[in-house]
C-alpha cells in the first residue's frame, strides 16, 4: 500500500488519520515555555507581558506553518529543502543545531526532572538536591522509548498527555478568574497598570520570546513529523487538512500560554507570591497554582499532569533533534537519512543534555534562559530560509502561500531581526563602556 492508496473515509475517521503533527508541536510548545516562562511572565509583571506573549506568537505563525506547508506539498522536509539552497544552508542549518539542541535538551530535562522530583520526592527523602540525576534517569527512558517504539509510540503518548494537561489548565484558568484570590493590597495598584509600572530587562523578554510558542528551527521538526505521519498512518492529506491539524495546535499552544501567564499573574503576582529558586520548589510552586485555584485535592493529580506534559515535551525534544541532525548531517553529503545516524544522533543530544544539566546543577533558571535566548538568536536565520522556500519558483504554485501571509512573514522576520540586533548591542555595550 502506498500512502496515497488508503482512504480513511470522512468525518472523524479522516481527523483521526490526519491528526498527530499538530499535537506534537502543541505538546513541544506547553512544556518549558509555558510552564516555566509564561507563569514566570505573569508572577513578575502580572498582566504587563501579555504583549509579549501575543507579539512572539504571531510573529513566528509563518514559518511554522511553512513548515508543514512545505513538507505537505513537497514530500520532503525543510532540511532538504535547505540543501536547494546551497551547500552553505545545510551546514550553517547543521552547525546552528549543534550550537543549541544540548542546551535545549538540557532545559526541558531539568524542567521534567523538577517535576518528576517534586511528584516523587526524590530530593526530600535522600535530604539532598536529586534534580540531576532524576534528569539522567529521564534521558536513558526516554531514549529507550524512541528508540524501541519510533514515531508510533511518540504519537500516541503525546496525544494522552496533551490531553490531560489541556483539560486541567482549562479548569484552573476558568476557576482562578471565577474566584480569584484575595488580593495583596501592595501590588494590586500595579497590577492594575503593571504595563506602565514595570520595566522587565531586554535579557527576559528575549528569554520569553524565544520559545515563545516554541523556537523557530523546531519548524523543520514540524515538516519531519507532518511526513512521519503520512507514512505511519497510510494516508496523505491535502494541504488543506494538513494546515487545519497545524493551526489548531498552534492555536492551543496560544491560548494555553495565556493560561498560564493568568494563573501566575492572579495567583502569584496579586497575592505577592513568589516561585522559588530550587528546580523542585519551582515546580512545586507550579504545582501549587492549580492546588490554589482549584484545591488541595487537586495537588497530586496536576503533579501528575505537569510532569506528564513535560515528558511529552521531553521525548518530542529527543525525537525532534535526532531525527533533524541526521537528516542534517545526509543533506551536507547529498545522501539519504540513514536510521543509524539518527540513533547515534538521539543519543549524542541526551548524553550532551545531561552533561548540561550537571553544568547548571541548581541552576535552572539561568539554564532555561540561556537555551531559550540562543534560540532566539537563530530565529532569524531559520525564518529566512523558511520563507525563500515556499517563494522559491520550484515549489508549487498551487501550494504557495498567498500575499497576506507572505506579508506577515516578512514583518515576522523583520521584528525577530530588531530584537536580536538590539539585544546582542545591549549585551556586548558593557565591553565598549
Amino acid at each position: 500500500m502506498t500512502t496515497n492508496d488508503r482512504n480513511p473515509g470522512k468525518g472523524w475517521r479522516r481527523w483521526l488519520a490526519v491528526m498527530g503533527p499538530g499535537i506534537l508541536f502543541a505538546s513541544t510548545c506547553i512544556g518549558v515555555s509555558h510552564l516555566v516562562q509564561s507563569t514566570r511572565a505573569g508572577a513578575m509583571a502580572g498582566f504587563g507581558l501579555v504583549w509579549v506573549v501575543v507579539a512572539a506568537n504571531v510573529s513566528k505563525y509563518p514559518f511554522f506553518e511553512f513548515g508543514s506547508r512545505y513538507a505537505s506539498a513537497t514530500g520532503t522536509s525543510l532540511i532538504e529543502g535547505y540543501r536547494t539552497l546551497g551547500r552553505g544552508a545545510s551546514w550553517t542549518f547543521l552547525a546552528l543545531s549543534l550550537a543549541t539542541c544540548f542546551f535545549v535538551a538540557a532545559a526541558v530535562g531539568m524542567v521534567t526532572a523538577a517535576f518528576l522530583d517534586n511528584l516523587l520526592g526524590v530530593s526530600m527523602w535522600l535530604g539532598q538536591p536529586a534534580t540531576p540525576w532524576v534528569a539522567a534517569f529521564l534521558f536513558v527512558a526516554s531514549t529507550a522509548v524512541l528508540t524501541v517504539g519510533q514515531f508510533r509510540a511518540l504519537d500516541r503518548l503525546i496525544k494522552v498527555l496533551a490531553a490531560i494537561l489541556l483539560i486541567s489548565t482549562v479548569a484552573a484558568v476558568t476557576l482562578a478568574i471565577a474566584r480569584p484570590p484575595a488580593p495583596n493590597p501592595d501590588t494590586l495598584a500595579a497590577s492594575l497598570d503593571s504595563w506602565q509600572t514595570f520595566t522587565p530587562s531586554l535579557g527576559f523578554l528575549i528569554a520569553l520570546m524565544g520559545w515563545m510558542p516554541t523556537a523557530v528551527d523546531l519548524s523543520t521538526w514540524n515538516s519531519i513529523w507532518t511526513l512521519e505521519r503520512i507514512e505511519s498512518s497510510g494516508y496523505r492529506p491535502s494541504l488543506r487538512e494538513t494546515l487545519r491539524e497545524f493551526n489548531v495546535g498552534f492555536i492551543v499552544s496560544g491560548v494555553l500560554a495565556l493560561g498560564f501567564l493568568t494563573l501566575g499573574a492572579l495567583l502569584l503576582y496579586q497575592t505577592g507570591e513568589t516561585l522559588p529558586n530550587d528546580s523542585a520548589g519551582f515546580a512545586a510552586g507550579i504545582v501549587s497554582l492549580y492546588a490554589k485555584s482549584m484545591g488541595a485535592w487537586s495537588a497530586p493529580l496536576m503533579g501528575l499532569a505537569a510532569f506528564s506534559a513535560m515528558l511529552g515535551t521531553c521525548i518530542a525534544v529527543l525525537d525532534g533533534y535526532g531525527r533533524s541532525l541526521s537528516r542534517a548531517w545526509a543533506a551536507t553529503r547529498n545522501s539519504p537519512p540513514s536510521s543509524d545516524h539518527q540513533t547515534r544522533a538521539l543519543m549524542g543530544v541526551a548524553l550532551g543534555g545531561l552533561a548540561i544539566v550537571l553544568l547548571f546543577a541548581g541552576s535552572m533558571k539561568l539554564l532555561v534562559d540561556v537555551a531559550t535566548t540562543l534560540s532566539f538568536l537563530v530565529a532569524p536565520a531559520i525564518a529566512w530560509w523558511n520563507v525563500k522556500l515556499v517563494t522559491a519558483k520550484q515549489f508549487p504554485q498551487s501550494a504557495k502561500p498567498g500575499r497576506f501571509l507572505i506579508l506577515w512573514a516578512w514583518a515576522g522576520l523583520l521584528f525577530l531581526s530588531l530584537f536580536a540586533v538590539v539585544y546582542l548591542i545591549w549585551l556586548c555595550a558593557p565591553w565598549f563602556a
